[in-house]
């Protein structure tokens, strides 16, 4: 299912409280960003129990209950983890992953609130949850029939969002310090290869791991736990990030000239870090016209292009990734500058082509 519309972790409980209370939801979102932790903080905010079920470990029996005779008639017994006598949230997590049959044996649970003659008790409230076939993570499709019994909600990782919880619940400083700087890798498309990639799960698991170690940790053994958990190119950049919390070596010390760029081959990780930390300074600093360079930001430029040389010097991969465009083929530096970078550096700027 396609999202036209997507919110922010930190709208699901108000919108959750408006639509949950009055007619089943469908959380959609990529795998590992927070949904069925917010549908249980939900629950809780209420004063409900969570059930969970689990859709990919369902069979329809476990929904309509097995029959049994009374008075000479079969009768079907729900389970009772559902059968409860006081209100509660329903959590059909990963419902889109579920089998045909057990989808079906949710229809008359998700919109009449009822298994056979079983109804759930007044103030339960029924929300389930899935991954989007998109994210390359087990879905099924779900029929019209299921989908229009449910208001669907597309649910978007949100950096921000996730600071404030991670700094109210001990997540390692390196993990929150690295996304306030790079909010941009809290969260990445899942491969369709078998690699880990960046969520804020993967982020999560890390910070566990780097409280586990604690600080007598090794450089190499934090390159496997961070190339375990992290999309690889993050993973690369967050190493060198922590090679500058351990050292104290960075950008700006090279931006005012107190150190040079490290030209050390086991320090490439690093690079790349310092690399992308000063193209983030530049689209920071440069105003995307020539005639707002201000003299004194005039002395910054100068500097920035003698860096950009030094760089290329060490090697041009990484000095192309400051120029680089974006993902869509968009300049994210400014043209003047560009310009001015393919002058003073055409072997660079080549490369880039």
């Amino acid at each position: 299912m396609q999202a036209a519309v997507t919110v922010t972790p930190a709208q699901i409980p108000e919108l959750l409280l408006g639509l949950a209370t009055v007619r089943p939801v469908f959380l959609w979102g990529a795998p590992g960003i927070g949904k069925s932790s917010l549908v249980r903080r939900f629950a809780e905010s209420l004063g409900l129990e969570c059930v969970s079920l689990l859709g990919t470990q369902l069979a329809p029996e476990d929904l309509i209950g097995v029959p049994q005779i009374r008075d000479g008639r079969s009768v079907f017994c729900p389970p009772e983890t559902i059968a409860r006598d006081e209100p509660y949230c329903l959590f059909l997590d990963e419902l889109n992953a579920a089998t045909p049959d057990v989808q079906k044996a949710f229809y008359s649970l998700i919109l009449d609130r009822r298994i056979g003659s079983y109804e759930l008790p007044a103030g339960s409230i029924v929300i389930g949850a899935g991954n989007r076939a998109t994210d390359n993570a087990l879905a099924r499709p779900i029929a019209s029939a299921l989908v229009n019994r449910l208001t669907h909600v597309h649910l978007q990782a949100s950096a921000a969002d996730w600071l404030v919880w991670a700094g109210e619940h001990g997540i390692h400083p390196w993990v929150t310090d690295y996304l306030t700087d790079r909010p941009d890798h809290l969260w990445s498309q899942p491969p369709k290869t078998e690699e880990p990639f960046s969520t804020p799960r993967s982020w999560h698991m890390l910070s566990d791991a780097l409280h586990s170690f604690g600080p007598g940790l090794d450089e190499e053994t934090l390159k496997v736990i961070v190339h375990g958990t992290l999309t690889p190119a993050h993973a690369v950049s967050f190493c060198g990030y922590a090679k500058i919390v351990r050292h104290t070596f960075g950008i700006e010390a090279i931006l005012k000239g107190d150190a040079s760029w490290p030209n050390r081959l086991e320090d490439r990780d690093l690079l790349y870090y310092l690399a992308e930390a000063f193209r983030g300074r530049l689209v920071k600093e440069l105003p995307r016209q020539k005639e707002h360079v201000s003299p004194s930001l005039r002395q910054t430029v100068y500097r920035s292009k003698s860096l950009l040389v030094q760089l290329a010097e060490i090697s041009v991969e990484v000095a192309q990734t400051v120029i680089a465009d974006d993902p869509d083929g968009q300049p994210v530096l400014p043209a003047w500058f560009l310009v001015e970078a393919a002058r003073d550096m055409p072997r660079l700027v080549e490369a880039r082509r």
